[in-house]
């Protein structure tokens, strides 16, 4: 299943889940200084980023490549949402053709296809950024418990890039959230989208990792990019 239709297949559920998210998106918004008016959200989702913005703006613009989540986003006069995929270079050409005071992306870009390239086409809009990726230490625990190698970058890594192309404070922000029990902790990355499609362990070994895993809690590692471009 690809990344895109695991968020649409879990839109309904993924606010109500994604408390990590929520608090992603609030370090976000404060890092912001100014009140932009012509906003840019790259992986917009159902729209937690519009939902918490407390300031009147002339346009937000979200942008998301799973359908499912773009259906649940507000829509106003002022709100324009449409299907894009960031990792396909001509949509940053189509963005090119708009200017933007800001450029905000919260828990999305992890997905990106090739980081890099996706910070080249970030960079070509020339704004302000507010970013937040979730980097390799995000379920560290669970994955070195079950020998899995995590399918996202590491926070070093991201660094690199970012400071190749922007010019932007750079933090790691660690945030861990509870469970009661590790069946409602798996019933969790299940449901909430943040497995990125990946099902690589059978029910065997599902069940083993269930017994084994030693924590009460998930760990989430966050890379956070914020203002400035070079």
């Amino acid at each position: 299943m690809k990344i895109s239709s695991e968020f649409s297949k879990h839109a309904l559920s993924y606010a109500s889940l994604n408390t990590i998210q929520t608090q992603v998106v609030h370090k976000l918004l404060a890092s912001v200084k100014s009140k932009p008016q012509y906003i840019l959200d790259l992986g917009c989702g159902s729209g937690a980023i519009c939902k918490s913005i407390d300031w009147h703006y002339e346009k937000f613009t979200g942008i998301d490549f799973a359908k499912g989540m773009l259906e649940l986003h507000p829509k106003s006069e002022n709100i324009e949402t449409f299907y894009g995929d960031f990792n396909d270079k001509t949509l940053f050409e189509q963005l090119q053709t708009q200017q933007y005071d800001y450029i905000f992306s919260a828990s999305a870009l992890q997905w990106a296809e090739d980081l890099e390239k996706v910070f080249q086409g970030i960079r070509t809009l020339n704004a302000p950024i507010a970013l937040a990726i979730f980097t390799a230490n995000t379920f560290k625990t669970l994955n070195t418990t079950a020998s899995l190698q995590s399918l996202l970058q590491s926070s070093k890594e991201i660094q690199k890039l970012q400071e190749k192309y922007f010019d932007a404070d750079f933090e790691v922000v660690h945030y861990t959230m509870e469970f009661a029990s590790v069946r409602e902790m798996f019933q969790y990355i299940k449901r909430s989208g943040v497995s990125g499609s990946r099902k690589v362990l059978n029910f065997k070994e599902t069940k083993r990792l269930m017994q084994e895993y030693p924590l009460s809690y998930l760990e989430f590692e966050v890379a956070f990019i914020t203002s400035g471009v070079k």
